[in-house]
């Protein structure tokens, strides 16, 4: 009678004691794996417990390659990253909250039961008794629509955990290599290039060329989205239309005529020879006459009914 009495007292003993166990075994569960439970379905019910005094972070997944899942393999690495964070707290919050991942291949029950149809999924379930409970005993599933990087991850499962996880993203070498290089390669190219930037002729040619295409009719064309050509014309009837071809035309046009007035007066008065200076006159005469002839013969063919005409 006696010893029935004892067993009945060590009951609850037997309980407290069947719960530290568990703790401890998901405590050992987890170290052994940077941190992340492998689940099956016997260790899945042993971490979402009913009566549980931890909280946990499961990400159920399938990473075999039969079942083709991107996401997954996308995920996999930012789930780790921040599981690996956790773990470097000490066992008093760390052992507060687990993580845990369940892979389809190795417990497709679980999808059953949860009626999982698709991978990722992150499920956060809360402390049901201690002094985390909440009341709450329904899982939360993590939003995806923050993306599947680690830092988005880390701050919203930081709201279920009973302190923040300590999570910052990694150096980027190969990006801060690849800003070194381009600073480099900028830096170079501009030592070579200084002089060409200093000259005045430089910033005088892009000057000219620039208000060459504008008065051409560049922003009419991009204004009113014109098309490069059409029916097979690349000249477009009449004063409120203009094609991206004729804009290409024109500016040439002005840029021939513009240059051969520059030549004429700064280049064939300091020809030294009087028989060069009169090849430069004749040559450049000649070229203005005939570009303006055609420039006559364009603006004829726009604007049908214009009656003059210039050499050709």
């Amino acid at each position: 009678m006696f010893l029935r009495l004892f067993a009945l007292l060590l009951i609850p003993v037997y309980l407290v004691a069947a719960k530290v166990s568990s703790q401890d075994q998901l405590v050992a569960l987890a170290a052994a794996n940077n941190g992340v439970i492998r689940l099956d379905s016997q260790t899945f019910d042993l971490l979402t417990s009913p009566k549980r005094t931890w909280s946990a972070s499961i990400h159920f997944t399938a990473m075999d390659k039969r079942r083709r899942c991107a996401p997954c393999k996308e995920f996999d690495p930012s789930w780790n990253a921040v599981a690996k964070a956790w773990s470097t707290l000490p066992p008093a919050e760390r052992n507060d909250h687990f993580f845990g991942t369940l892979d389809f291949d190795e417990a497709s029950t679980v999808f059953q039961q949860l009626q999982l149809q698709s991978a990722p999924v992150v499920y956060v379930y809360p402390a049901t008794e201690g002094p985390r409970a909440s009341g709450k005993t329904t899982p939360s599933k993590y939003d995806f629509s923050h993306g599947f990087e680690a830092a988005p991850l880390a701050s919203e499962l930081s709201r279920h955990t009973p302190v923040p996880i300590p999570y910052k993203a990694p150096i980027d070498w190969a990006r801060w290599g690849t800003v070194a290089t381009i600073s480099l390669s900028l830096a170079l190219t501009l030592r070579f290039i200084a002089p060409i930037l200093k000259s005045r002729w430089t910033w005088a040619i892009l000057t000219v060329v620039t208000s060459t295409v504008m008065t051409s009719g560049y922003m009419f064309t991009r204004i009113r989205g014109m098309p490069y050509s059409a029916n097979g014309q690349w000249i477009a009837p009449g004063f409120q239309t203009q094609y991206g071809q004729e804009v290409q035309v024109v500016s040439m046009i002005y840029g021939l005529l513009g240059l051969s007035f520059v030549m004429l007066i700064t280049v064939a008065p300091k020809q030294k020879s009087p028989q060069r200076q009169r090849t430069q006159i004749y040559l450049w005469t000649i070229v203005s006459l005939v570009v303006f002839a055609i420039l006559v013969s364009l603006f004829r063919v726009k604007n049908r009914g214009y009656p003059f005409r210039f050499l050709l």
